[in-house]
């Protein structure tokens, strides 16, 4: 009977309790639980077997470079970030306002490592959001116009929340990936959350695109709804201060490596 409780539940794909039922079988012969009380159980166990592979998926299509945290990301070592409003945005409410997020700084402080741990917190709370590198998310653009797949794509990423966007500023560009790109933004503006990064202020944005009336657009719609961030501190790929050694002790062989961020 068991053999075939496991085949039936392999066919209906209800692995959660595949996974549980013998541990739940034994323990209603040892405990004499009633019916009910196992369909219960068993449910359960359903029901987080669930919830365990739909996060496992978002983390995966979010595909997050590095797993930076909050808790993991080195406050103590840069004095540019301010921790408590950092904090804040771990609360997701801007997610629920459909605010933007822009992370302004100079490489290495930090604003990547932020910027993803505020996505795999997203992805966490249930989110399906995606991490781009900008110039690989405008390639992808450039592409789709080949195939004449750009209205689709543009679907699939309008629907991100959040869509975190890296390295604006490193970018060679077509006058079509700009407009591509603006399509995107109009898109995503007012019904979900994008979340840059970059080492540019807004005003070196016209230089970059090379269109006034589409960076003022772009700017635009950024802008409103939207948390800016300057992040003014020492680069976090700098080697860590050695600390002084006690007195009696032998000093350290090598200091310890930097942490990588962005």
């Amino acid at each position: 009977m068991r053999e075939r409780l496991h085949e039936q539940l392999t066919q209906l794909r209800l692995r959660g309790i595949e996974r549980a039922l013998d541990g739940e079988l034994d323990r209603a012969e040892r405990e004499g639980s009633p019916v009910a009380e196992v369909i219960g159980r068993l449910l359960a166990e359903e029901e987080a077997y669930r919830r365990e592979k739909s996060l496992d998926y978002r983390l995966t299509q979010a595909k997050l470079p590095w797993n930076w945290t909050l808790e993991s990301f080195p406050f103590d070592r840069q004095p540019g970030v301010d921790r408590a409003q950092i904090r804040s945005l771990a609360g997701l409410d801007f997610l629920h306002r459909n605010e933007n997020i822009i992370l302004v700084g100079e490489p290495g402080t930090g604003k990547t490592g932020i910027a993803i741990a505020l996505l795999r917190l997203a992805c966490l709370n249930g989110h399906a959001g995606r991490f781009y590198n900008a110039q690989e998310l405008l390639d992808e653009l450039y592409a789709s116009l080949a195939d004449r797949s750009t209205i689709k794509l543009l679907a699939q990423l309008s629907r991100l929340q959040p869509l975190l966007i890296d390295e604006v500023g490193y970018l060679t560009l077509k006058p079509e990936q700009s407009n591509a790109f603006f399509r995107l933004m109009d898109q995503r503006y007012g019904r979900v959350s994008t979340i840059i990064t970059t080492n540019l202020m807004p005003e070196s944005w016209y230089k970059l695109f090379d269109n006034k009336p589409l960076v003022d657009a772009l700017l635009d719609r950024l802008h409103h709804r939207c948390i800016t961030i300057h992040i003014k501190g020492p680069s976090l790929r700098a080697p860590e201060p050695a600390s002084k050694p006690h007195e009696g002790n032998p000093p350290k062989a090598s200091p310890r490596r930097a942490t990588r961020a962005k």
